[in-house]
């Protein structure tokens, strides 16, 4: 179990391999967030833009509202075609499902290798439900309903 109540506890790193690969600057604009990120990919493109502007409304205690999954796909290495991987065939396109997964990352309740086999794997790996109500036990304004 996590304590929720203890922020250092709450990280998974896995070691520096996915900071060499951060493409977000702070200097970046919504719109070139997104590009880099979604590589251009339409899905992705989309994916990326739902969560900027629904992400604050399904987790309202994101410190940056859709920005904080936009720089959680960057931190843990997700990019174009994987980001609409994560959303279609992970999540069951699904954006609260999507969420519920960066967060569970941010979280520590999975590890970053953990999200990327899940993403390789379509899905197989992870019990989206469970990690929602661990989320949700940590964060009690995330959405309430898992879609």
């Amino acid at each position: 179990m996590i304590d929720c109540t203890n922020p250092t506890t709450n990280f998974s790193i896995v070691g520096n391999e996915n900071m060499k690969h951060e493409r977000i600057k702070a200097e970046d604009t919504p719109i070139h967030m997104i590009l880099k990120l979604s590589e251009r990919n339409p899905g992705a493109i989309v994916v990326c833009t739902q969560l900027l502007n629904e992400g604050d409304n399904i987790d309202p205690d994101a410190c940056l509202g859709g920005l904080s999954m936009l720089l959680d796909m960057d931190t843990f290495g997700i990019y174009g075609s994987r980001i609409w991987m994560l959303y279609k065939n992970v999540c069951k396109e699904n954006l609260v499902n999507t969420i519920t997964v960066l967060r569970a990352c941010q979280l520590g309740f999975i590890s970053r290798l953990e999200l990327n086999t899940t993403i390789d794997n379509y899905g197989k790996g992870i019990n989206i439900e469970n990690l929602y109500k661990q989320v949700k036990e940590c964060l009690p304004k995330f959405n309430s309903e898992l879609i």
